[in-house]
């Protein structure tokens, strides 16, 4: 029976250590999977705040279920994401929660002001540099 316990209690506790083990991963022990995931930060993943690789490494796992869109959109996001410092990084997480308590009606409307502005940003942008090409004839 004592035995019993101490079989027990040594799982609990191998059990409550597995997230500490899981988060304290250095990059080469990372499956193919989550490093596909996470290959824009494989330069700096040792370096990153265990709640910080924590977090991506939840993400991680959605990653098989993506279309190949949105895998390229991730890849993107994580490469904006690699170059905040981290007191920016803090600051995007902030604005984050603070949108999420937002209603989803104002959340929309917000969400589609920000896209029309994107696309007159893209659409100057285009214009700039059509303008500033030399003519070829």
């Amino acid at each position: 029976m004592r035995l019993l316990h101490r079989f027990t209690v040594f799982g609990l506790a191998l059990a409550l250590a597995m997230p500490a083990i899981a988060i304290s991963q250095p990059w080469p022990t990372l499956t193919p999977v989550q490093q596909e995931a996470l290959s824009p930060l494989a330069k700096q993943w040792d370096s990153l705040p265990k709640l910080e690789r924590q977090r991506l490494l939840k993400m991680a796992t959605k990653y098989p279920r993506l279309t190949p869109l949105q895998k390229q959109r991730l890849h993107k996001r994580l490469i904006i994401w690699s170059k905040l410092t981290p007191e920016q990084r803090e600051h995007a997480r902030q604005k984050y929660r603070a949108f999420k308590k937002v209603p989803p009606t104002i959340r929309e409307k917000v969400k589609e002001q920000v896209q029309q502005e994107q696309q007159q940003k893209a659409a100057a942008a285009a214009i700039a540099s059509s303008v500033d090409a030399p003519a070829t004839n």
